[in-house]
């Protein structure tokens, strides 16, 4: 299944009985703002506490670690997810955040019928999908059938070493001024890890938001990876959430999704690690 859904794709299938469409747009307002509006029939994901569990210390996993699997299978028990469903989940920020990581999520624990909305909350409503206010009911049943997740991840001490390494590559797709250094509006300290290249998220879309064609992701990151193992491909962000837009983009393109760093920079930034660039 493409991993993208275009909006008239998703109109389309509003009355599949088995299509389950999430909101996961995030931020401190998020869930008024789908109390407010939402896609009809869109059950509401929260990324602070359905799709991480924070460490007291952020140096221990980053901002965003992932929820232990048990609570997670139980949480899409909730939403009434089974290995059956279509999922669809949308964010507001052109699947460059939570929905991208909720993708991701649902894929590592085998399950292959879940896209991301291109365009998000907006195109869907421009398309012409029905709306609705207030809460949806899940239509709950027991936990996801899985156990260990399936995509592969790294840690600090890997990502240290394949940053440096001549035939393995280590992506971080933060905005340019975040990853020179020249800014940090998140974290305790600006820079990048030493050795990782930028590839911006934004980069995977089109001037009107939407994600770029298989054909020229693949061209674009073809172009970077050249003949590196994929298995020797590290992709990172600031907290292992918007990274995912960038596997989801691989994904599209017809590539092998190489390792997350769940981390990410709120990890390694706090470990007392070397940082580029050297102050």
């Amino acid at each position: 299944m493409n991993p993208i859904i275009k909006p008239q794709t998703l109109i389309s299938l509003q009355n599949n009985p088995q299509l389950i469409i999430i909101d996961a747009r995030s931020g401190p307002d998020a869930k008024e703002k789908y109390n407010a509006l939402h896609l009809k029939g869109a059950l509401y994901v929260d990324l602070e506490t359905d799709l991480s569990q924070k460490s007291a210390d952020a140096a221990q996993g980053g901002r965003h670690p992932l929820p232990p699997v048990s609570k997670f299978t139980k949480f899409l028990g909730h939403l009434g997810i089974t290995p059956e469903n279509q999922v669809v989940v949308y964010d507001d920020k052109n699947g460059a955040n939570a929905a991208a990581r909720f993708w991701w999520m649902l894929r590592a624990l085998g399950h292959e019928q879940v896209q991301v909305l291109d365009g998000g909350f907006q195109a869907a409503i421009d398309a012409g999908f029905p709306t609705n206010s207030g809460a949806e009911m899940p239509n709950s049943t027991t936990p996801y059938p899985a156990n260990a997740w399936q995509l592969p991840t790294a840690d600090m001490d890997e990502v240290g070493q394949k940053a440096q390494a001549p035939d393995a590559v280590v992506i971080d797709v933060r905005e340019a001024g975040r990853y020179a250094g020249e800014f940090e509006p998140i974290d305790l300290i600006a820079g990048h890890i030493p050795g990782a290249i930028n590839i911006p998220f934004a980069s995977n879309l089109d001037k009107d938001g939407s994600f770029l064609s298989p054909e020229k992701l693949k061209t674009k990151y073809a172009e970077t990876l050249g003949n590196i193992d994929p298995d020797k491909v590290i992709v990172h962000c600031g907290s292992g959430v918007t990274a995912c837009h960038t596997l989801l983009a691989m994904a599209q393109a017809g590539l092998q999704i190489p390792k997350l760093y769940v981390g990410s920079w709120s990890e390694w930034s706090r470990n007392d690690l070397p940082i580029a660039p050297e102050k």
